[in-house]
């Protein structure tokens, strides 16, 4: 027997996106909202000499500036407003998560529902506000200590800086939660998407221009295109996966008549977190490294080996990244996924996992399970990142594009904004069989 929903999902085409109007409006937004972070990128700060930015980006490409230009959508090579990114909102999401688990008082807003999430959410942006300010006096000062960057160094240029970073970052805060909200798919989620995909096109020229160079050979270029083809469909395999508890549903009777115990599925994802752990990772790690490399070498000593250390590729950055990514894919899996709560729905609508009691019981082994599945999940989420690094430290540096990070990014977003653009085709088919079934019932 085939159901309503599969139905419907299997008659999704053309015509029935042209006749969805909402969802039509929702998509111009989301492309507009991108458009104007893109034109964003493009917006330099004032004060810098252009020649001596673009010189100072060349030599540092393949460091950690390389890397967060990548996530930056090239902003943060051309220094613009945008430089920072969402990476500051990131980091404060990150810290506030971490403070509700340990604080009563968050914790007890979290129980609050919309109102609690909402004051939540309030925190987050003053915490974004503050780092961002952070990194834009460490990134104003680490300019000025560049020789010739800056046409007119002093406390003015650093004011101007912070503030404009700070309004930039600000700006795209509120544009990622306008695209949530409005738009389809995940707001933050889709700028840093967008940003990655704007610098695909110049990876693939500089990497074609390191070949003809003889930087590097053919035969590697297309083991790199290769692997990227195969590391996109291992995600989206993995992405898939899922490990569907059986629930069984009791006979009931309504009336005379008494009907058959149904049965259902409970999936659960073997990566619940998603691409979160990723980003969280990579903006922990991006934010201290990116201010300490724009000091130009002529910072404190302990700096400099901090960020050599923390640099792409490096056994500490390696060790340190994959500890990060399983932290946060076990963390992020029990923010968004609470097994006691699954198991006092299905309590409460008759439903059991057959062999295990209702209750306390159920909820104890969906948490083993999950436990369980979250482990591989989390070691397929430091292969997919951390393997490049590794592949790249032998045959020269890969583009950041075709990065582990990059392209779980860009596939995860991808799968998720479709899947919805696909759950509000079937809302829009829905409404339009509930709308004739009130016709055909008016006429009778």
């Amino acid at each position: 027997m085939v159901s309503a929903a599969e139905q419907l999902a299997a008659n999704l085409n053309f015509s029935s996106f042209a006749k969805a109007e909402e969802l039509k409006k929702r998509l111009w937004f989301t492309l507009g909202a991108l458009l104007i972070y893109r034109l964003g990128t493009y917006i330099p700060l004032p004060g810098i000499d252009p020649q001596a930015l673009a010189s100072f980006v060349q030599q540092n490409q393949s460091g950690i500036l390389g890397m967060f230009n990548t996530f930056s959508g090239g902003a943060a090579g051309r220094m613009a407003i945008f430089a920072l990114n969402i990476f500051p909102y990131i980091s404060a999401s990150i810290i506030v998560q971490l403070l509700t688990a340990v604080s009563p008082h968050l914790a007890q807003l979290k129980k609050e529902g919309e109102a609690g999430r909402k004051q939540i959410n309030q925190y987050t942006r003053y915490g974004t506000v503050f780092l961002a300010a952070l990194q834009g006096y460490g990134i104003a000062v680490g300019l000025q200590s560049g020789a010739g960057l800056v046409t007119n160094p002093g406390w003015f240029f650093i004011f101007t800086t912070v503030i404009t970073l700070v309004g930039g970052t600000v700006f795209l805060m509120w544009l990622g939660e306008q695209i949530t909200a409005r738009g389809v798919g995940n707001g933050i989620s889709l700028i840093i998407f967008a940003g990655i995909i704007a610098e695909l096109p110049a990876s693939i020229a500089g990497t074609l221009e390191l070949s003809r160079q003889g930087a590097i050979s053919a035969a590697l270029i297309i083991m790199m295109f290769v692997g990227a083809i195969a590391m996109i469909a291992f995600i989206v395999f993995m992405e898939r996966a899922q490990r569907r508890l059986l629930v069984q549903y009791p006979k009931r009777q309504m009336g005379n008549k008494m009907f058959q115990g149904d049965s259902s599925h409970l999936p659960l994802k073997l990566n619940t977190s998603g691409v979160i752990p990723a980003i969280f990772a990579s903006s922990l790690l991006l934010a201290p490294a990116t201010i300490a490399g724009f000091s130009g070498g002529t910072g404190p000593e302990w700096l400099n080996t901090v960020t050599a250390l923390l640099g792409p590729g490096q056994p500490l950055f390696l060790i340190i990244f994959a500890a990060l990514i399983a932290f946060f894919a076990f963390f992020y899996t029990a923010i968004v996924f609470n097994p006691e709560d699954t198991a006092d729905n299905l309590k409460k609508y008759g439903g059991f996992i057959p062999g295990i009691r209702p209750g306390a019981r159920t909820a104890e082994y969906i948490d083993y399970v999950l436990t369980r599945i979250t482990v591989v999940g989390a070691i397929y989420l430091v292969i997919v990142c951390v393997t490049p690094f590794l592949l790249s430290t032998g045959g020269g540096s890969a583009p950041y594009a075709f990065g582990g990070t990059s392209l779980l990014i860009v596939v995860s977003v991808t799968m998720d904004t479709v899947s919805q653009i696909q759950s509000h085709l079937l809302a829009h088919q829905y409404e339009g069989l509930i709308k004739k079934a009130k016709l055909r019932g008016a006429k009778r």
